[in-house]
């Protein structure tokens, strides 16, 4: 029963990426970010505000940190991944978003340190070429001729910030308990996401994108890390983390379902290569101690200083 922690997690975020999908032509992509975490913070305000006097120094010190992982986790991240589903499937979305614990492991060696293995190489080539045969629909030699779309260029700098927002949270260690870190650097993303949203053509809520909102901002922003963190508590983060691979496989299902995506034999054949490259990946043998902190890490939300990597993420 403590395992449907992360699996309803992972179950949320992964209606998420339906969720981005759904968007597009209901709500333009800046509206859609600045909703989001506006809702979040103004749902967690009530709770967060006597905390955040008890460690209003902690805060003060580390503000520039905060700042520059809200931009990575909730402006970044986030806004490329709207945009992108203007032009890519839910179901490459999901793949691409199953990345992030290799790019983790990957920023890893040079941020925290981390021997590279023969585990972690030939997982990374594996996974690259399975990323190689979903871009060009089992064909790799036509991205040398066509290139690679801007829909997936867009994905996978949404998945390498979210991966460089996991490793410098495990980094830096800010000392503050999970919730008031995430709210702090939410507040941030709201501010940084706010130009943005000026710019934007249609700002309007209607009865066709407020559902939308109200989904990321409280299922994907609020209960899916509420559920997450307890998951690492009661399970612990090796074993939660095992349940993130699920994520592509729960997406491609919801979008076939809900979506009536169509899914070919190079959507299987490549995701099965690129989940089999990042199992290799998490695999790489480290110190159990640094195994715990960075092989865990999870498509949306990396858990505090207790397990940093982990939590925040989402």
């Amino acid at each position: 029963m403590q395992a449907l922690f992360p699996l309803i997690a992972v179950l949320f975020w992964s209606f998420n990426v339906i969720v981005n999908k759904l968007s597009v032509g209901a709500i333009d992509p800046a509206a859609m970010s600045f909703y989001r975490w506006l809702l979040a913070l103004l749902v967690l305000t009530p709770f967060m505000l006597p905390q955040l006097r008890r460690h209003a120094g902690t805060i003060r010190l580390h503000w520039g940190k905060l700042l520059f992982l809200g931009f990575l986790g909730m402006v970044l991240y986030q806004s490329m991944a709207y945009y992108a589903a203007h032009s890519i499937s839910a179901l490459m979305m999901g793949i691409l978003v199953s990345l992030i614990p290799l790019l983790t492991v990957l920023i890893s060696i040079p941020l925290l340190g981390v021997v590279p293995t023969v585990s972690l190489l030939c997982g990374s080539l594996l996974s690259f070429f399975g990323i190689s045969w979903l871009i060009s629909g089992g064909h790799p030699a036509l991205i040398l001729a066509q290139g690679i779309g801007r829909g997936e260029v867009m994905m996978f700098i949404a998945a390498l910030a979210y991966a460089l927002y996991g490793v410098l949270t495990k980094r830096w260690s800010i000392a503050l308990p999970t919730w008031v870190s995430l709210y702090v650097q939410i507040a941030f993303g709201v501010v940084l996401l706010l130009p943005n949203l000026l710019l934007a053509e249609s700002i309007a809520l209607n009865a066709q994108n407020i559902p939308l909102v109200l989904f990321a901002g409280i299922f994907a922003s609020i209960l899916a890390p509420w559920m997450w963190i307890v998951g690492v508590m009661r399970i612990g983060a090796n074993n939660a983390s095992i349940f993130i691979n699920l994520t592509p496989v729960f997406t491609a299902l919801i979008a076939v379902t809900l979506l009536h995506e169509t899914l070919h034999s190079y959507h299987i054949v490549g995701g099965v290569m690129v989940l089999l490259g990042v199992v290799m990946a998490q695999r790489m043998r480290t110190p159990r101690a640094q195994h715990n902190a960075i092989c865990t890490p999870d498509t949306d939300t990396p858990p505090e200083q207790l397990h940093d990597a982990e939590a925040n993420r989402k």
